[in-house]
């Protein structure tokens, strides 16, 4: 069953969740200022500003020359701490170097979260999963969810026991390592067995 979906709590988004990601920076992670890998999942905010609605045209900034695709599955709450759904999302952001603290001015630009038109609610488990992100029709990559680090259940737990998701709230599973990159003028559809499949199109922000 699904149902027609835009969030309505807040959406968090998670960093180094995917193996090889998380494995091609490991060697950073025992240097200065952390010396050590994260032993707590490291969220971020996608804030309601960001949402982009299935079909949407997303504006760049003029000074934006291309932006990171980041697909993902999201948890989408419901009451008493139990998930209702899941959804498909295109995390958008500015490339840049800093994978531990995001900045807000390069993840959270208006329209930069686009949201897939529907609530999957039949209970099946994103973690066996995957996805395939095209751009202009061409397949740029492949996400298995079955190569997370955490997997949703763990990651779900992780993050609640030292924060209260609310219903309606989003938790983000994390994107794969190796995000391709696009520009003004392309379509990016976003290809999930058992989901409709999400797609926005880049354009340049009007002066």
């Amino acid at each position: 069953m699904t149902t027609h979906y835009l969030p309505t709590g807040t959406v968090y988004g998670v960093l180094l969740n995917f193996r090889a990601e998380f494995d091609a920076l490991a060697p950073q992670m025992n240097e200065p200022p952390y010396k050590a890998p994260p032993q707590a999942p490291i969220l971020y905010v996608k804030t309601a500003n960001t949402f982009s609605a299935h079909g949407a045209d997303i504006a760049l900034p003029a000074h934006v020359e291309e932006v990171e695709v980041g697909a993902t599955i999201g948890l989408v709450m419901g009451d008493a701490g139990r998930v209702a759904g899941c959804a498909l999302f295109n995390d958008l952001s500015i490339p840049h170097a800093s994978f531990y603290r995001p900045p807000v001015k390069f993840k959270c630009l208006d329209g930069f979260l686009g949201v897939g038109g529907t609530l999957r609610t039949d209970g099946a488990d994103p973690g066996a999963m995957s996805l395939e992100v095209r751009i202009d029709g061409q397949a740029k990559q492949r996400a298995d969810f079955s190569q997370l680090v955490r997997d949703p259940a763990r990651l779900l737990a992780d993050v609640t026991d030292f924060m209260t998701l609310r219903s309606g709230d989003v938790l983000l599973l994390g994107c794969n390592a190796a995000r391709p990159l696009a520009r003004a003028g392309q379509r990016i559809d976003i290809v999930a067995p058992g989901f409709e499949t999400l797609s926005n199109t880049l354009v340049k922000e009007k002066a």
